[in-house]
């Protein structure tokens, strides 16, 4: 039996075939890598510019609902560790990649386009009107937010003991009392007179009050200082 002869003209033919078909992978592997980077360019220009009227229409059924929170649960959480609420055009800070991805899968996942970000994190880390860990959410309607991601480090274990005196009036005030009392204490007795008495306790206690609270006050004023129930959604420093 005979072997068929080769035809060279219809093997020049299959490296055509076989260049169109590389060439068509190509032109897909192209084509789906510039879509990506046009949705990562999309999510970055609304990360920095987001609107926060918008409200993301997700599919219910696919979200995790231990990630859906309340306005007032954030609230409460900003006020007692003094944190800020701010729309994600404030931050910054560097959005890691891994919130990108996640982003892009939710997108994915219930076909929308997600706008609306926004952000909790320390007042340092937003470019305020005049790095510890941020958490990036967005709106899900009726004052509930969905958290995307949280990056970087968590926060120092007696940050909330720390700024309990700075969440309203009446603990900085109960502060400012029992500094005064611990540091009238100190002072030795028969300073001021010859014999120690009740009164003499009392009327120091009052000075070393006024003394106390006056660089409280003043520190507060020169830095525009305000308590974490006036600041956890504000954008300007001195709010």
């Amino acid at each position: 039996m005979l072997l068929k002869r080769t035809n060279i003209e219809e093997q020049l033919g299959k490296t055509l075939k076989n260049a169109a078909d590389s060439q068509k992978i190509l032109d897909e592997v192209f084509h789906i890598l510039e879509e990506d980077k046009q949705r990562t360019e999309r999510i970055y220009d609304s990360l920095s510019g987001g609107k926060t009227t918008v409200i993301n229409h997700f599919d219910f059924d696919l979200l995790d609902t231990k990630k859906i929170y309340h306005l007032s649960q954030i609230k409460t959480i900003c006020i007692e560790y003094r944190l800020r609420f701010l729309d994600s055009k404030y931050f910054k800070g560097e959005i890691p990649g891994e919130a990108i991805s996640k982003i892009k899968q939710l997108e994915k996942a219930h076909g929308i386009e997600i706008k609306g970000f926004k952000i909790i994190a320390p007042s340092k880390l937003f470019k305020l009107a005049d790095k510890n860990d941020p958490l990036l959410f967005v709106p899900i309607g009726n004052d509930y937010f969905y958290l995307i991601h949280k990056w970087g480090n968590d926060l120092h274990p007696f940050r909330r003991a720390l700024m309990w005196p700075f969440k309203n009036i009446i603990n900085l005030t109960l502060l400012v009392l029992a500094a005064s009392y611990l540091v009238t204490l100190l002072v030795p007795n028969g300073l001021f007179s010859k014999s120690s008495s009740n009164a003499e306790f009392w009327i120091i206690y009052f000075f070393m009050f006024k003394s106390i609270a006056a660089v409280v006050i003043f520190y507060g004023f020169a830095l525009g200082k305000n308590f974490n129930t006036a600041i956890w959604n504000s954008k300007y420093f001195n709010a």
